[in-house]
């Protein structure tokens, strides 16, 4: 399941929109470094393997293993001037891929950041 919030929605329509892109938008697990995978946005187009959200005049994309792993996922928009941006959560916890510290910190490059 894919909940998008009404802000979330529409910032991402007005961003669409503005930049005259008509891209599905994939929902994807990406790298995070020392603090591990998270969840992330990238246009991409579908695959035999998505699971397919059309949200107002958007159409999300989801792998449905990945759905499978993190349950039902939510796309919001926290408005927090310099730091706003898009967050993107899900109910169960993120599949470990790798990634993340196995020696040291980031900042004494522990894990090539």
């Amino acid at each position: 399941m894919l909940e998008v919030t009404t802000l979330a929605s529409e910032k991402l329509v007005e961003y669409m929109q503005v930049n005259n892109i008509s891209s599905s938008l994939r929902v994807a697990l990406m790298q995070g470094g020392c603090s591990g995978p998270s969840l992330g946005l990238a246009l991409d187009e579908e695959k035999a393997t998505d699971e397919l959200f059309a949200k107002e005049k958007l159409t999300f994309l989801i792998a449905k293993d990945l759905l499978e792993q993190c349950g039902s996922i939510t796309v919001d928009y926290a408005d927090a001037g310099s730091r706003s941006g898009f967050t993107i959560t899900s109910a169960n916890p993120l599949p470990n891929v790798g990634g993340g510290c196995s020696s040291g910190s980031c900042g004494s490059g522990g894990c090539g950041c």
